[in-house]
């Protein structure tokens, strides 16, 4: 054992160095800096800690915006909401007004607190076997607090370092390899976030007199320098930019990682320091435009399987780090496994409703339910005032559900008799009455900690991460719901549904999940409604951008993928001289003799001309290699939006193309890549 724990010691020491030169890596943990809490989040929020519904955290009861005017229904100080009805809902403390329209201080909370009422009168919370119908499910524990050194374990697992803490993994040649790469990789933020896990783990450990993970001072020891890491190339460690000036405040640098630049923010002591008051221009929506990638966009659904495993890592890594640049220490819950149904449509876990839907019709990403209960409300058309605001009659409503239960899949439901109102309260019924919340258990104190981040940039930057760390089923069903959001918001003229008022009365049906109520204290209650509003709005707000894989995460994984290739093609080098092969020729994949000359050659292998000859320029695109292969195959039966150009192998496994990618700087990036023309998986 200690020979295994000498060579993960020289293995971590090797690929985790730190510059102690800089002093970037000494990220003290539960420590603000010059943006600590006296200057709070970027919103009506302010706390010590980050909210979330455990019960240790203590919120600000002044995070909560003003009413609308001094004779709403607020209650008198002291009064219970929880038992009472919405004329006595909750105590708010004064507060200024912003005269912006995108102001938190504008978010019309009156509304928050009457769709909270209206959640427990129809029982959304006690009673979730009521409304489905057969299968009452008893109300159970949905999440619980990890033990000392559990958090840390998971942690280090899910990001694929099961090895730094497992002995029954040490045999295993390919997971060490595998970890030595992704370690590699890693920029100085992203490695001082390991780092504070595994010193954690380590203590934890040695209390319980389990000492076999190696000492966290021996593991990040600054090795000697090694010229094989000078493929990485760019301004800073492992080919991050540095941060320039030059970028302004709507612009997004999604080619550094973002803790980085929180640390950059952090360490450039910049006078944009966060005001809670009404004036403070950060209170206010941006209109963030991402920085131009001549390389093209990358969106969630573009990368392989094998590369998106790979994101899923960095993003983990990469979340943490940016949290821990802000001094905010997330504690995680475990999801509790529940006794759920095993069918119907509500209270029924996400898996498995898609299960049943995929089983009727390959493919489907959202479940029919959702879809339907959308589209009727469209149907009908969203100039209704007060659409989503307006509950239904409770008692048509859970009628309406068990009539649904029964009959949807038979095609039998009357839905030109479903009310738009009661369709809007079907839909909030399904999503806060999922077994586990939309947002996960895992994650969901980390979007609400959102809040806590010092400035608007950095909190679009968190949600971004966290988007992509979501399963698969929910950030689809989440897309599809922010989608619906805003088209129902378009029609604000009519229906009076502005982004703040759809945002206040969707938080408590996405965050508050069964059991919630009973789990939180009042004052806790209360600054999340601001802080959780807040959160909507934003997913709303930016969803364009927050559905796209950041160019750093991107480039984190070709790196990936060319030092795998070149351990692979050593090992191959050696067993060729203890063969004495030498008359095989390498394997390692030259430039195309095409390329070298200003072309490449693009496949069609699923149409009749099977490839074409492009001449690379400054200008053309990767639309423009989709227009022209369009104009020489007539048989082509699909419309150019179904197809798309692959960028197949090289160091990317599979990436379908951005139609504004510029094809020469791609080609410089990925001289060895194919490319490929062929209808998109998505």
């Amino acid at each position: 054992m200690k020979a295994h724990t000498d060579t993960m010691v020289s293995r971590l020491v090797y690929y985790l160095h730190l510059s102690r030169r800089t002093g970037h890596y000494a990220v003290q943990q539960s420590q603000n800096t010059h943006h600590g809490d006296r200057n709070g989040p970027s919103t009506a929020a302010s706390c010590t800690k980050p909210t979330g519904p455990e019960p240790s955290s203590q919120p600000n009861p002044n995070a909560v915006a003003c009413p609308r005017s001094q004779h709403s229904s607020s209650p008198k100080p002291g009064s219970s909401p929880r038992h009472s009805p919405i004329s006595r809902s909750r105590a708010r403390p004064p507060c200024q007004r912003c005269n912006s329209q995108d102001s938190l201080d504008e978010l019309e909370m009156d509304d928050y607190w009457k769709e909270v009422e209206n959640i427990s009168r129809t029982g959304g919370e006690s009673a979730r076997g009521e409304g489905g119908g057969e299968g009452e499910v008893p109300e159970e524990e949905q999440q619980k607090t990890s033990e000392e050194g559990e958090q840390e374990e998971a942690w280090l697992t899910e990001a694929g370092l099961a090895r730094l803490f497992d002995d029954s993994l040490a045999a295993d040649q390919d997971q060490e390899e595998d970890s030595s790469v992704f370690l590699s990789t890693l920029t100085r933020t992203q490695a001082a976030a390991v780092e504070r896990r595994v010193a954690s783990l380590h203590q934890t450990l040695r209390r319980r007199n389990r000492q076999h993970v190696p000492d966290v001072r021996d593991i990040f020891r600054p090795p000697e320098k090694d010229d094989e890491l000078s493929k990485l190339k760019g301004g800073s460690e492992n080919g991050q930019k540095d941060v320039t000036s030059s970028e302004t405040e709507t612009e997004l640098n999604v080619e550094v990682a973002f803790s980085e630049q929180a640390l950059t923010y952090r360490d450039n002591h910049q006078r944009l320091k966060v005001n809670t008051g009404p004036s403070s221009p950060d209170d206010k929506l941006p209109n963030f435009k991402l920085l131009r990638d001549k390389t093209g966009q990358t969106r969630i659904g573009d990368l392989s399987p094998l590369d998106m495993k790979k994101v899923l890592r960095v993003v983990l890594v990469e979340m943490t780090a940016l949290f821990d640049t802000a001094g905010i220490d997330l504690k995680a819950h475990k999801a509790i496994k529940l006794k759920t149904k095993e069918s119907g449509l509500f209270g029924v876990p996400l898996a498995t409703l898609l299960d049943q839907d995929q089983r009727r019709v390959s493919g489907t990403k959202v479940p029919f339910i959702l879809q339907r209960l959308m589209s009727h409300i469209e149907e009908e058309g969203l100039d209704t005032e007060g659409l989503l605001r307006i509950p239904g009659a409770a008692t048509r409503v859970k009628s309406l559900c068990q009539e649904l239960e029964s009959s949807f899949y038979d095609g039998m439901f009357p839905w030109q008799q479903l009310k738009q109102h009661d369709a809007a309260s079907l839909l909030k019924m399904f999503i806060r009455e999922l077994p586990h919340p939309l947002l996960t258990v895992e994650y969901l104190n980390a979007f609400i900690a959102v809040n806590k981040l010092p400035t608007k940039k950095q909190q679009l930057q968190a949600l971004n991460l966290l988007v992509l760390l979501l399963p698969e089923a929910n950030r689809d069903t989440l897309k599809a719901m922010v989608e619906f959001f805003q088209r129902v918001i378009d029609h604000q003229a009519k229906n009076k549904m502005t982004l703040n008022n759809v945002s206040v009365v969707m938080a408590p049906n996405i965050f508050m999940f069964k059991g919630f109520r009973s789990k939180v204290t009042e004052q806790q209650e209360f600054s999340m409604a601001t802080s959780t509003a807040n959160i909507v709005r934003l997913l709303i707000r930016y969803q364009n951008l927050l559905w796209t894989i950041p160019k750093f995460i991107v480039t984190q994984v070709r790196h990936q993928n060319m030092e795998s290739q070149r351990k692979q093609n050593k090992e191959r080098a050696v067993r060729k001289l203890l063969k004495k092969m030498t008359t095989e020729k390498t394997s390692e994949k030259a430039i195309p003799e095409e390329g070298s000359q200003g072309f490449i050659r693009v496949q069609a292998p699923q149409f009749s001309k099977v490839s074409m000859a492009v001449q690379l320029t400054e200008e053309i695109q990767a639309v423009d290699v989709l227009t022209r292969f369009l104009s020489q195959d007539c048989s082509v039966a699909v419309k150019k939006e179904e197809l798309c150009l692959y960028e197949i192998g090289g160091n990317i496994k599979e990436r379908c193309l951005d139609g504004e990618t510029f094809m020469k700087d791609l080609f410089q990036l990925n001289p060895t890549a194919e490319w490929v023309i062929k209808v998109a998986q998505k």
